[in-house]
Parts: C-alpha cells; structure tokens; sequence
C-alpha cells in the first residue's frame, strides 16, 4: 500500500472526501497550511509564505510519504513560479517527488492543446482578474471567466452546486478549448464530469487534479 502525502490550505473540506472516493488503493496522509482566506493584500499573501509551506509539507516526510502535492491554487494568484519554488526547494531538501495542483492544471492544459480559456472561480474581482492577466502572461487567451465574489474559504465549500454550473455554463457560452475550475475547495469535481458532453469542452476541476499530480510524480 502506497503512502501519498497531501498538503491542503487549513480551511480546505473537499479534497479528502474526494480522494477517499477516487483512490483506494493508497493511504492519504494530510498535512495543512494556514489559510483562512483569500486576498490580493499583504496579510493574506503571507499565509502563503514558502518557508511556512515548506515546514507544512515537510511534516510529510515523517510518515514516510512516497510522494507529496501541493492541494492549492495560490500560484494561480501569486505566480506559477511561487510553484515552481516550492517543488525545487522541497525536492531539494526532502528528495521526495513534489507536484501541486496548479502545475498539473497546466500540464493538462499543455496535453489538450487548450490555449482559448474559460475560468470559473469563487474569488473576488481582483482575485479572478489576476489569475486571467497570469494566465495570459503564460500566453493563454481568457475568452470568459465568472467568479462568485467570495474571499472567505470556509465559504466555497458552500457555494451550491446550480450556481456553480450557472457559472461553468456562462463561460462555456464563448467557445473556449477548455474550462478550468479554479479553487480546491468548490466542489465541482462531479459537475466537471457530468457537464463537459453539455457544454462541448473539456472542463478542469481543481481538486480532481489534486489527485491526478500523483499519477506523474
């Protein structure tokens, strides 16, 4: 039996029921970073602080995982490179596989050819326009993207399911290659499933590829 190790913001209720459901051939061992929201102000980066993530996943290593993800998408916000740093430098110091979940995002992204984007999210305006002007930067076009407004993670856990597929239909309405769910803490992994016939597009669920990372560490 192998032993994964899960790193998921503090406030995060989805992905451990979801994984429970997707692998049952794994033990999952979770280990939790402090976030409580999510904001572009200074407060709020700094629960994000690569030393503090590193400690967090870290404490990992003591069970002995075999591999270790990163279950946030805070480098959507920040930066793929706050990604790109935190897998070096835990590879670095542990010698265990890293990934995260952003990463894998963009893995998929780069498998399906997917370059026109809709993105769905529970953030706030300024969260939502910068994960779109990040995305660009990494040369991806934003046809359309829909938020909920919400900054409190507690919250998106708690965002209904209909107004969740009101928002995947509202960006699926512009055509994009693919749809990606930005946040694993808004459960939208069965509608991921259950809408991509509907809409014609391929839609991306955050937590969903959570767990997917394992499979390419």
């Amino acid at each position: 039996m192998k032993r994964l190790g899960l790193l998921v913001p503090s406030s995060n209720v989805v992905l451990e029921p979801l994984f429970k459901t997707v692998k049952t051939d794994v033990t999952i061992h979770v280990s939790r970073l402090g976030v409580l929201d999510v904001k572009l102000d200074r407060t709020s980066r700094a629960q994000f602080e690569l030393e503090s993530q590193l400690s967090a996943a870290k404490l990992l290593c003591d069970a002995n995982v075999e591999a270790i993800v990163w279950g946030g998408t805070s480098a959507s916000w920040l930066g793929i490179e706050h990604d790109i740093n935190f897998v070096e430098k835990m590879r670095h110091l542990t010698g265990v596989p890293i990934g995260s979940c952003v990463l894998e995002i963009n893995r998929q992204l780069g498998v399906l050819g997917a370059k026109r984007l809709g993105i769905v999210s529970p953030y706030t305006t300024d969260v939502a326009d910068q994960i779109n002007n990040n995305y660009e930067c990494m040369g991806f076009s934003i046809v359309a993207s829909a938020h909920d407004g919400g900054d409190l993670s507690n919250d998106f856990a708690n965002i209904p399911q209909h107004v969740i597929a009101d928002m995947i239909q509202t960006v699926a309405a512009a055509k994009p290659d693919a749809i990606v769910l930005m946040c694993t803490n808004l459960a939208g992994a069965a509608l991921a499933k259950s809408l991509q016939d509907e809409v014609g597009c391929p839609i991306i669920d955050s937590a969903a590829a959570t767990l997917m990372a394992f499979n390419f560490l």
